[in-house]
């Protein structure tokens, strides 16, 4: 019996750190496809090297999300949606934060509502079984 609960907890570690990791993947992810479409207003480089900005960003932008899918679907018993509400939850939060933080822009009520929303959203995935 301590063997079979070693194991099961062992079991629920490694997929609670998929969780963990997916939602890392989802975030970093995020955050980048931040900098690769909004770079343009910080960098003339950025503004002057779309196609470079589009097919480096791109390709390690869609690696994250797919690894971070596979991770989160497996924590969830391969449900998607979980994982594409974390997703939309965690663009949501990091936009509206680097969006302040870098660009200057405000966070009107609006956008506080929507930032607690997406807080929410990703409550009720992690929380409500």
């Amino acid at each position: 019996r301590f063997i079979h609960l070693t194991f099961t907890n062992h079991y629920k570690s490694i997929i609670l750190r998929g969780l963990i990791l997916g939602m890392l993947l989802f975030l970093g992810g995020q955050v980048l496809i931040w900098f690769q479409t909004n770079g343009q207003f910080l960098s003339k480089w950025a503004k002057d090297h779309p196609w470079i900005m589009s097919i480096v960003g791109g390709t390690l932008i869609s690696y994250m999300f797919i690894k971070a899918t596979a991770l989160i679907a497996a924590h969830y018993g391969g449900l998607l949606w979980p994982g594409r509400f974390i997703g939309f939850s965690m663009g949501i939060t990091s936009f509206a934060f680097l969006t302040w933080w870098l660009m200057g822009e405000g966070i009107n009520m609006k956008t506080t509502i929507c930032v607690i929303l997406a807080v929410a959203i990703i409550s009720i995935q992690l929380f409500w079984k």
